[in-house]
C-alpha cells in the first residue's frame, strides 16, 4: 500500500522551497508515495487574535504571500499536469531571483515560464475558488494537526515541521519520511548549521 503524505507550503519560505522542491524531485523519479502539496499561509500564523482571518479581507491587506498561493492553488487545482513547473517558478521568483511576489507580474511571470497562459491562471486565482480552499486547507492544519510553518509533511496523525538545508535532495527526503511515524522523537535541532 501506497503512503499518503501532504506537504505545507508558503512559496515565501526558502526551506518550504527546498522541501517542495524534494518532493517534486522524488515523485519524478519515480516515488510511490501519494504526495498532496497544502497550502499554508505564512501571512495568516501573524494574525493577532480576534483579528479576521486573512481570507475575509480585502486584498489590500492580504500581505505578500496570499496572492501567490491563491496562484499556487489555481495551478494545482485546474491545470495540475504543469502544478510541478509552475509550482518551482513561484518559488524560485523569489528565491532564485529575489522577485516580489506581492507583485501580480511576477506571478504571471512565474506561470508562463512553466507553460501556462497566466490569464487563464489569474481568472481562477481571482475566482474565489482558491481563497476559499486556501482558507479550508490552512484552517485544517492547524486545528488537525497544529501546524505552525512550513514545510510540514503529515502522514496520518503525524506531522513533522522540518527545514532542509540543500535544495531538492530527495535522500534527505527519504530520511525524514522514515522517522515521520516515529512519534517519540519531538524535536531534533542543531545549535549551528556547519558551512
Amino acid at each position: 500500500m501506497s503512503r499518503s503524505i501532504a506537504v505545507t507550503f508558503d512559496y515565501r519560505c526558502p526551506f518550504a522551497y527546498n522541501g517542495n522542491a524534494a518532493v517534486i524531485a522524488a515523485l519524478r523519479a519515480g516515488s510511490d508515495v501519494d504526495f498532496r502539496f497544502t497550502p499554508f499561509s505564512l501571512d495568516q500564523i501573524h494574525v493577532e487574535e480576534g483579528a479576521p482571518p486573512m481570507w475575509e479581507r480585502d486584498p489590500s491587506e492580504w500581505g505578500s504571500g496570499v496572492l501567490s498561493l491563491l496562484y499556487g492553488i489555481a495551478v494545482r487545482d485546474t491545470f495540475p499536469e504543469r502544478f510541478f513547473d509552475a509550482h518551482l517558478a513561484l518559488f524560485a521568483a523569489r528565491h532564485d531571483h529575489g522577485l516580489q511576489l506581492k507583485d501580480e507580474d511576477v506571478l504571471r511571470a512565474a506561470v508562463t515560464e512553466a507553460g501556462l497562459d497566466a490569464d487563464a491562471v489569474a481568472e481562477e486565482a481571482h475566482s474565489g475558488r482558491p481563497l476559499k480552499t486556501l482558507a479550508t486547507e490552512h484552517t485544517e492544519a492547524v486545528d488537525r494537526w497544529a501546524v505552525f510553518g512550513v514545510p510540514t509533511y503529515i502522514e496520518g496523525d503525524e506531522a513533522v515541521f522540518v527545514r532542509f538545508m540543500e535544495r531538492g535532495r530527495v535522500d534527505d527526503l527519504e530520511r525524514v519520511l522514515d522517522l515521520l511515524p516515529w512519534s517519540r522523537l519531538n524535536e531534533f535541532k542543531r545549535t549551528r548549521i556547519p558551512r
